[in-house]
C-alpha cells in the first residue's frame, strides 16, 4: 500500500491567527495598517512584478525593521504568541486524529516562535513542522556592526555601545526606519505609484543600512519555500505520487498545492482566497475542521479517485448520501452530525471553471466571518 502523509498550512486551516500581523498590530505604532500595506506590496511583487528571488510571504522579512523599531524581542514574541492562539473549531482534534493515522506535518510561513507555542498548546510534535526562522534579538548579527561604530568605547560605563542595537549608528538608523514607517503609511499601497515608493524604501534604501542584516537573515517558508518543504518530506519518506494531501488557504500555498496536484495528491483550499482556489482541486468551506478529518481519513485508506467520487456525491446529493455510500469512519460521521445538527452543512466541492467564482464568494465570506476582515483580507 502507498504510504500517505497529511501536510497543512497553519494559519487558516488550523488557526484563526495571522501571528505576524498581530505582532505588528500589538507592538508597532499603526502596525496593523502598516502590515496590510506591506502585505499588498508583497502580493504586487509576486503577481505583477514577478520579482526574481522574491517569494510570497516575504512580508515577514520586510516587517522586521519595524519590529526592531518597536523594541520587539524574542521573549516578547514568545509570550505574545503563547497568549494569543485561536484555533479553528475542531483543529486540535483533527491534528491529533491525523497524526495517529498517518505522518502529519505543518508547513507554515509563520515565525517559529508562534509555531512552537502552538505545538505546545495542542501537543503536536514541533519536529514535524517547517516555519520561518526569525531571531529578532539578533545580537550576533551585529558584532561586526558594533566594532564599526566610531563611538565604541572600552570604558565600562559606555559598555552599552558594544551591543550593536545600542550603538549610536544603529539608533540613527532606527530614526530613519521611523521616517520610512510614516512614508509607507502615507502611501497606502493602493496603486503602482505607492508601490514604487515602497520599492525604493525596501530595495534601494534599506540595503544601505546595517539593519538590513535583519531582513536578510530571515528565511521565509512561503510560496516556493513551502514547496521545498513538501519536497523534503517526499524525499525523507521516499513517497510515491498520490501520497500527499495538502491543505492551504492563501497566496503562500499556491506552489505546494500545485505540487500536490501535479504529483497525484489531493490539493485542498480550506476557506481560501482567490490564490488557492485558482490551483487547488478541492474547495472546503467550513467553520469546523471535522470536514478535514473526513478527507484525511479517506485519503489515508483509499486512492484519490475514491476521495473525489465521495466529494462528487457529497456535493450533488448531500452528506447523508455520501456517508451511506462511502466508507467514512463512523466516529467522524457521528461528530459531523453533532457539529452540524440543525445547521447548514459545510461545502466540499471539486473546483471547476464554472463554479470557481461562486466558491470564491462563499469561501471569502467564511474566511472573513471566522477570522475577521483584517486577517481574512490578507493575501
Amino acid at each position: 500500500m502507498v504510504k500517505k502523509v497529511f501536510i497543512t498550512d497553519c494559519e487558516g486551516p488550523l488557526t484563526l491567527n495571522d501571528n505576524a500581523y498581530e505582532l505588528a498590530d500589538e507592538f508597532i505604532e499603526d502596525g496593523g495598517k502598516l502590515f496590510k500595506i506591506i502585505s499588498r506590496f508583497d502580493d504586487y511583487l509576486v503577481d505583477d512584478v514577478k520579482l526574481e528571488n522574491y517569494h510570497a510571504g516575504d512580508t515577514l522579512k520586510l516587517i522586521v525593521p519595524f519590529y526592531k523599531l518597536a523594541g520587539l524581542t524574542n521573549e516578547k514574541m514568545i509570550e505574545f504568541s503563547r497568549e494569543n492562539i485561536y484555533l479553528v473549531n475542531g483543529s486540535d482534534d483533527t491534528l491529533k486524529f491525523a497524526n495517529e493515522l498517518i505522518d502529519s506535518f505543518i508547513v507554515s510561513t509563520s515565525y517559529g516562535q508562534y509555531i512552537e507555542a502552538l505545538c505546545n498548546y495542542i501537543d503536536f510534535p514541533f519536529q514535524n513542522t517547517y516555519h520561518t526562522q526569525l531571531d529578532v534579538d539578533g545580537a550576533t548579527n551585529f558584532n561586526e556592526f558594533s566594532k564599526k561604530s566610531s563611538n565604541v568605547s572600552s570604558d565600562a560605563n559606555s559598555s552599552q555601545t558594544i551591543v550593536g542595537t545600542k550603538s549610536p549608528k544603529f539608533i540613527e538608523e532606527l530614526k530613519k526606519v521611523e521616517e520610512f514607517r510614516k512614508i509607507i503609511l502615507e502611501h497606502g499601497g493602493e496603486n503602482e505609484d505607492d508601490f514604487n515608493v515602497l520599492y525604493e524604501i525596501f530595495f534601494n534604501e534599506f540595503p544601505k543600512f546595517e539593519i538590513n542584516k535583519y531582513i536578510e537573515s530571515v528565511k521565509t517558508v512561503g510560496g516556493k519555500g513551502k514547496q521545498i518543504a513538501v519536497e523534503d518530506i517526499v524525499e525523507r519518506f521516499g513517497l510515491e505520487d498520490g501520497s500527499i494531501i495538502y491543505m492551504g488557504d492563501s497566496i503562500t500555498d499556491v506552489e505546494p498545492l500545485q505540487y500536490a496536484r501535479d504529483h497525484g495528491g489531493l490539493s485542498v483550499s480550506f476557506n481560501g482566497n482567490e490564490y488557492p482556489l485558482n490551483v487547488a482541486e478541492i474547495a472546503v468551506i467550513s467553520d469546523h475542521t471535522i470536514v478535514s478529518s473526513i478527507l484525511i481519513d479517506l485519503h489515508a485508506r483509499f486512492d484519490k479517485d475514491y476521495v473525489l467520487e465521495f466529494i462528487k456525491e457529497y456535493s450533488q446529493k448531500g452528506p447523508n448520501a455520501a456517508f451511506a455510500d462511502f466508507e467514512v469512519d463512523y466516529a467522524l460521521i457521528e461528530e459531523f452530525e453533532k457539529v452540524f445538527h440543525n445547521k447548514e452543512a459545510p461545502i466540499i466541492e471539486i473546483i471547476t471553471d464554472e463554479n470557481r467564482e461562486y466558491l470564491l464568494k462563499l469561501s471569502k465570506e467564511m474566511r472573513n466571518g471566522i477570522r475577521g476582515k483584517d486577517i481574512g483580507g490578507l493575501g
